[in-house]
């Protein structure tokens, strides 16, 4: 049984290809031909979260100044995984998803510390 995806050679009762990962299905009989010499064959490699939408939202609601470095190291994820730097794409991860719940409760206490002051401020009138 031949990849659909790469073209690799597997056995018959394979229901995943030994090469790219990908799964095989019945009608992968003929085979696929094969990429072209220099063309790096496709690789199925970790999933690592950008957070670029959690940190956009956090941007544009809860806080712009600590939002930015959110979108700044979520940009970085998948850059880093073109590059094949797993442990970088990683690593500015993380740090997109600390840059956001900072943005997030940031936003939170100033939100509502904004709510409250205005809550006292209408106390006030009331004396």
């Amino acid at each position: 049984m031949y990849c659909n995806n790469c073209g690799a050679a597997n056995s018959d009762q394979a229901k995943w290809c030994s090469n790219c990962g990908k799964e095989l299905s019945a009608s992968a009989q003929t085979p696929v031909p094969p990429l072209p010499p220099g063309y790096p064959p496709p690789q199925a490699g970790p999933r690592v979260e950008s957070y670029l939408v959690h940190s956009i939202l956090v941007t544009v609601f809860c806080c712009l100044p600590l939002g930015i470095p959110a979108i700044v190291y979520a940009a970085r994820v998948n850059n880093k995984l073109a590059v094949g730097d797993v442990n970088g794409a990683m690593e500015a991860s993380g740090q997109a998803k600390t840059w956001c719940w900072i943005a997030l409760i940031a936003g939170l206490v100033f939100g509502f510390g904004w709510i409250g002051l205005g809550f006292m401020g209408m106390l006030g009138n009331l004396h």
